[in-house]
């Protein structure tokens, strides 16, 4: 005698679109992903213009100020290493998160004008700041991320003017018009900056990671700490976001609720990501869209990912940039924009 199902199952269920992962592929993936910039980290402060022992670097026995290999190792090249890893993980997150806030997916943490704010204030005080550009680990971040705050706050206050929710469409435009604005500002700082100021000003537009202590790092991880938190909460309703408001809101996800903490999370790493490496670009759309050719589509593989795979592909850049031409180094943003620019042609060509 056969036993039928019971009602509950003969039910048809809703999809999503997204088949579930098993927690188990979730976890080999992070860990995977992390085991990879972990590595990226150990072994990108062995390679540059002078060649280092990581036997030697990590060798207690001998005295400090002896130990050549051990203070190249941690204090001119580990804090620039830490510095791409925490950027470029920033970075990818949020190419990822807006992306998904958007429904564009050639949407990046450049693209509502959040680089553009924090690039304009750190501008600003290098260029007319003087006694306080000279302490720039300090100020420069701090001016940079106010501006990353100023840029938002306008872009949201735009997004959420006439509507009692909050436009992803009227975010973008005032996104794209307040990144023109702001571009124009800079140019208009950098013209009246002097030869020196303005060579310094460039070189900080073209994205800098020559950090030469913990402290900036140390500032900006609270809220690195605190975006990544938001990103790994986000990916289950980023996943019912992708199909529609509507079909979210009916699947029982606040959709204004997720959309705030997307947008204001990802503008966060954005900002703080910016106030230590300058504005580097490529790395939110570059990451994402190699971690979904790797993964699929589904966010709960996807942000954890792009944490760990941004922060190795930007050190990879870092590690490129400080040997292809040693004992000169590249702006990393070079290097990004290099690989970057074909991969983003290459995006649009197969979009269309």
């Amino acid at each position: 005698m056969t036993t039928s199902p019971p009602a509950s199952s003969l039910r048809p269920r809703a999809s999503t679109g997204f088949v579930p992962p098993p927690s188990s592929r979730v976890l080999a993936v992070s860990v995977w992903a992390f085991v990879v910039a972990f590595a990226s980290c150990l072994l990108a402060p062995l390679f540059g213009s002078t060649s280092i022992s990581l036997t030697r670097a990590f060798d207690w026995s001998q005295p400090w100020a002896t130990n050549i290999d051990a203070q190249v190792f941690f204090i001119a090249r580990l804090p620039r290493v830490l510095a791409a890893a925490l950027v470029g993980s920033a970075l990818a997150s949020a190419g990822v998160v807006f992306q998904a806030l958007l429904r564009n997916p050639l949407a990046s943490p450049f693209t509502l004008g959040i680089s553009a704010g924090a690039a304009l204030g750190a501008m600003l005080v290098l260029t007319f700041g003087g006694a306080l550009a000279s302490a720039a680990w300090a100020t420069v971040p701090l001016a940079s991320f106010l501006g990353a705050i100023g840029a938002v706050a306008v872009v949201y206050l735009l997004a959420a003017a006439r509507h009692r929710g909050f436009s992803t469409t009227v975010l973008l435009l005032a996104g794209v018009t307040l990144n023109s604005l702001l571009s124009a500002l800079i140019l208009l700082v950098q013209y009246f900056a002097d030869m020196t100021r303005a060579m310094q000003t460039l070189r900080w537009l073209l994205g800098d990671l020559d950090v030469a202590s913990y402290q900036p790092l140390v500032a900006a991880l609270p809220m690195l700490v605190v975006a990544c938190g938001i990103f790994l909460w986000l990916p289950r309703a980023l996943n019912v976001l992708a199909l529609g408001d509507d079909h979210a809101a009916g699947r029982g996800v606040d959709v204004l609720r997720v959309q705030r903490l997307a947008f204001f999370s990802a503008s966060l790493a954005t900002g703080a990501a910016v106030s230590i490496g300058g504005p580097i670009g490529f790395v939110g759309i570059v990451v994402p869209h190699l971690v979904r050719l790797l993964v699929g589509a589904d966010h709960r593989l996807v942000v954890p990912a792009s944490l760990g795979f941004g922060a190795a592909f930007l050190v990879a850049c870092d590690l490129i940039s400080r040997t292809v031409i040693a004992p000169i180094d590249l702006p990393v943003g070079i290097v990004t924009a290099l690989i970057g620019g074909p991969f983003f042609l290459w995006l649009l060509i197969r979009s269309a």
